[in-house]
């Protein structure tokens, strides 16, 4: 089987590590790539806006299957792009992808299913903006309503940091959506989706803001573990059958079904699982960590996704363990990052490339804000986690930062359910 991965981050790089380990995948390629894909597969060009050129790239290259990382593209229609081109994808339609394109559709979608979300409203000009966050808080959650690459939410406590993020939004054209807090730890689920049938994979947490202790900004995600020892009984089967098929049989319904990867991001709060948002695609960095443990090949069950064969595939086989992922960013990020240093022991196992590229003299140099995650596995959290942060300690990137305490509340057993002691 001839795959190829669209995208250039850590996430496509670890989904080609899964497909290298499977016995069908005879061919790989990536596009656009980065440093490290490009020791697992062909590097080909690509316009990542434009899903006539992902289209044409995957036919030209005589692609069996095409596998969209990214979400700008499927929001953009590629997967529709690629299946006219008569090639399965996994990856949903262009309609199934305003799921996370639009969170104002994410809500309706919800409501139809009457699935457990936060409360909302959406502002779309400013004279309406005072009176809305008005009826929120104490603690406000401001989103811009359209991709944003995990950087358009705000949460905070402060009235005035909430209505200037909402302004700068509002001001560049994209309409706010207000939401009400949800307390509880957050859960990462991803299902495999053929339009139909729902294949669950293993719960993650990642991590969202730059600093220690969820201090400073935002960002598209600074480390993820997977499993989680702390969630309670039974939660994957609650949430799938709650939350993630009713969402599937909406959009079914609506005559969009969902074919792809569909990440549901959750609070657990004192009422149960409610939704934070819904993805359309693997999340980064949840999947450098839960891919790691993953034993059934990868490229037989994307395939079936795209092919509507979900309802025939076994349960998913996993390894015994944990695994942790430890993002290495650039100096500047979230903001501006700095690039063209050149980084030392990227090569090792276990660092997949995100933000890099390779200089002309061949060495591995950052491009972007998220420029490595380090994974780890381990038979359990603790040596998992261990692992993770030896091999971050070999990696020198001046400038660089990373989280120190990625996972370790919940090694500490520190994560609590609201309500419980």
């Amino acid at each position: 089987m001839r795959v190829l991965v669209i995208g250039s981050g850590a996430r496509e790089h670890a989904l080609l590590l899964a497909l290298a380990r499977d016995p069908a995948v005879s061919a790989l390629a990536c596009a656009p790539g980065n440093a490290g894909t490009e020791a697992l597969a062909e590097s080909r060009r690509v316009d990542l806006d434009g899903p006539e050129s992902i289209a044409a790239l995957a036919k030209d290259w005589q692609a069996d299957l095409v596998v969209i990382g990214p979400e700008a593209p499927l929001v953009a229609g590629a997967g529709d792009s690629v299946r006219q081109a008569g090639i399965p994808c996994f990856g949903p339609s262009k309609q199934a992808a305003r799921i996370e394109g639009s969170k104002a559709f994410a809500k309706d979608v919800m409501s139809a299913a009457g699935v457990a979300t936060a409360r909302s409203e959406m502002v779309d000009t400013p004279a309406r903006l005072d009176a809305a966050l008005a009826r929120f808080g104490p603690t406000w959650v401001v989103k811009d309503d359209g991709l944003a690459a995990g950087k358009g939410v705000v949460v905070t406590s402060d009235y005035d940091t909430a209505r200037a993020h909402a302004m700068r939004l509002l001001d560049s054209g994209h309409p706010v959506l207000l939401e009400s807090f949800l307390d509880g730890p957050e859960v990462s689920l991803f299902c495999v989706v053929d339009g139909t049938t729902v294949l669950p994979m293993l719960p993650a947490q990642d991590f969202k803001r730059a600093g220690d202790g969820d201090a400073g900004p935002n960002t598209g995600g600074m480390g993820a573990y997977s499993p989680l020892p702390w969630a309670p009984a039974g939660l994957v089967d609650e949430v799938v059958a709650g939350i993630v098929q009713p969402v599937v049989d909406e959009l079914a319904a609506r005559g969009t079904p969902f074919v792809g990867l569909l990440y549901t991001g959750l609070a657990l709060t004192a009422e149960g699982p409610q939704v934070v948002e819904f993805n359309c695609r693997f999340g980064d960095p949840e999947t450098q960590a839960v891919l790691a443990l993953l034993n059934t090949p990868v490229a037989g069950l994307l395939l079936a996704a795209a092919e509507g064969r979900l309802a025939d595939q076994p349960p998913l086989q996993w390894k015994t363990g944990a695994a942790v992922a430890v993002v290495v960013a650039a100096e500047g990020y979230p903001g501006l990052p700095r690039t063209g240093d050149v980084i030392i022991g990227s090569e090792t196992d276990g660092v997949l490339h995100a933000g890099t590229s390779r200089r002309a003299d061949g060495a591995v140099v950052s491009a972007g804000g998220r420029v490595l995650s380090v994974v780890g596995t381990g038979g359990d959290l603790v040596s998992a986690r261990t692992a993770a942060y030896e091999r971050v300690g070999s990696v020198r990137l001046t400038g660089s930062y990373h989280r120190t305490d990625i996972a370790l509340r919940a090694i500490s057993g520190e994560i609590r359910m609201p309500g419980k002691t």
